[in-house]
C-alpha cells in the first residue's frame, strides 16, 4: 500500500511543477494549495531533498525547486525514494532474494510478475504526465 508519504510527495512534485517561475516555491504557499499540514510537508520535503528530487533554499525567497523538467521523473523513483521497495513480499524486497524456499516457490512467478507490472507502469509514468495540460 502507499503511504500518505508516497502520495504527498508526488503532490508536492507536481505542485513545484505547476508553480514553477524559476524561483523557490515557499512550502507554507505548497501545504496551503495542497490543504496538507506544513509540519508534515517539512519531513516530506528534507528526505525529497537528501535524495535529490528537490533543492531547498532557506530564509527570504527560500522555498523548493525540482531538480529537473517534470518530464524527467518518474513516478517510481519518487515513490521508492518516500516509500522504500515497491515490492509486493518480502523475498522480492531484495536484488538476491535469499528465501531458502526460493526453487520450489510454484507462487514465485506470478509475484515476479506482478512485481514488474507494477514496476513498469510507476516508471515508465513521468511527473509531467500527472500536470494539467
Amino acid at each position: 500500500m502507499i503511504s500518505t508519504r508516497g502520495r504527498y510527495a508526488i503532490r508536492v512534485m507536481m505542485d513545484i511543477a505547476e508553480h514553477d517561475t524559476g524561483k523557490y516555491i515557499p512550502l507554507k504557499d505548497i501545504a496551503a494549495r495542497q490543504e496538507i499540514s506544513k509540519k508534515y510537508l517539512e519531513i516530506i520535503v528534507k528526505d525529497m531533498v537528501a535524495g535529490g528530487l528537490l533543492t531547498g533554499a532557506s530564509g527570504k525567497g527560500g522555498g523548493y525547486k525540482l531538480n529537473r523538467t517534470p518530464e524527467e521523473y518518474s513516478i517510481g523513483e519518487i515513490l521508492e525514494l518516500m516509500e522504500g521497495t515497491l515490492a509486493s513480499i518480502a523475498c522480492l524486497a531484495t536484488e538476491t532474494n535469499d528465501c531458502p524456499r526460493k526453487a520450489a516457490c510454484e507462487t514465485l512467478p506470478m509475484w515476479e510478475e506482478y512485481d514488474k507490472m507494477v514496476h513498469d507502469f510507476f516508471y515508465n509514468k513521468k511527473l509531467s504526465d500527472l500536470l494539467p495540460k
